[in-house]
């Protein structure tokens, strides 16, 4: 096995990368920048929506059998983005820069999401089912998928669709990084003396999938006969109140809970940039501005804790436990051993 993970530096690529990492396989890693984290994968540095270095850095791959495509373009405005026509278009393209130049003969991983069942467009349909058919509206998974399709009946190799919902892992500078934006949020919150308050809004049900486990999924879709042409949703197995997680962080920061206290906090929380930097200091931390860390989650984090309206998002998992993937994970004990991992790496205050 020959593996290229591409969007490597991202939280389904470092999943991956970690899950793969004593697999008996060559590892090739591609990002704009080199992985901030430990890895044993060669690397290949480039800008996907550049199509002549696309030509100049894949050209001279030979032998890849395997493909995981977790790369993502999004816009600065996150979540009106995942609306917009040239930002489907950018992502398509981005595949077709890699798939044009460096196809695996055996097996491609794509990625998706909740998105797939138009939760960004319109309250979804629970539980969320692998066969419900495509909503209307735009989606770049669409253009992706039909892309997908096409090059593997026309080169002979397989295919794997995985669904996550909210992925969480110690990724730095994702733009969907949930475990980023509560552990600076909490520890913001904690420096200024205040109790760790929910700033979410009304309540609803949804689910998480840790990198970890995802990157776990990927490698069994990798070799798994069940998993050939097929599509699945993954969560880590359990439902999600993110209010009722709130404990579990406040105990990672040593904190108490407060009372809800509702607050957008992509409108807040850059007020603390220079608080945060100070912190940096003060605890010895990795040097990370806070908008390097947090990027565009603030935006995601208004959204996933309902700040502006929630719906009840779930996916069912029956699938892809039925082909013998059955892996699991507690949604708090994720939360906090990645907020703990995150304090150990000095990334954030203990």
């Amino acid at each position: 096995m020959k593996m290229l993970v591409v969007g490597a530096r991202g939280l389904v690529g470092q999943g991956v990368l970690e899950a793969m990492d004593d697999a008996d396989c060559e590892l090739i890693a591609v990002s704009r920048r080199a992985p901030d984290f430990a890895t044993r994968a060669d690397f290949v540095s480039v800008d996907l929506t550049d199509r002549d270095a696309c030509r100049a850095a894949f050209s001279g791959l030979s032998g890849v059998t395997h493909v995981v495509y977790a790369a993502l373009h999004e816009r600065p405005e996150l979540i009106a983005g995942w609306r917009d026509e040239q930002q489907i278009a950018t992502n398509l393209a981005m595949l077709e820069n890699v798939l044009d130049f460096v196809e695996p003969s055996e097996h491609l991983t794509l990625l998706q999401g909740t998105k797939a069942y138009g939760a960004h467009l319109h309250p979804m349909r629970n539980p969320g089912k692998e066969h419900h058919p495509r909503h209307a509206g735009p989606n770049f998974y669409w253009v992706q998928e039909d892309l997908v399709r096409e090059r593997a009946a026309r080169c002979g190799w397989a295919f794997t669709i995985m669904r996550p919902q909210i992925v969480c892992g110690v990724a730095v500078g994702s733009p969907m990084n949930m475990t980023m934006a509560i552990g600076v949020y909490a520890a913001i919150q904690r420096e200024r003396g205040g109790p760790l308050s929910f700033p979410g809004g009304e309540e609803f049900i949804t689910e998480a999938t840790d990198a970890a486990l995802l990157g776990r999924a990927i490698r069994w879709a990798a070799s798994a006969e069940e998993s050939r042409d097929e599509t699945f949703n993954v969560t880590n197995g359990d439902q999600l109140v993110w209010r009722s997680a709130w404990q579990t962080v406040a105990d990672a920061f040593g904190m108490e809970v407060g009372g809800d206290q509702p607050t957008s906090l992509v409108e807040t929380m850059p007020r603390h940039a220079e608080l945060w930097d100070a912190m940096t200091r003060k605890y010895g931390l990795a040097g990370y501005g806070m908008d390097a860390l947090v990027g565009s989650s603030w935006q995601f984090a208004d959204a996933v804790f309902g700040l502006h309206g929630g719906q009840h998002t779930l996916l069912s998992t029956v699938k892809i436990r039925q082909a013998g993937f059955g892996d699991c994970i507690d949604t708090e004990v994720m939360l906090d051993g990645q907020l703990r991992r995150l304090q150990d790496l000095r990334i954030l205050p203990s």
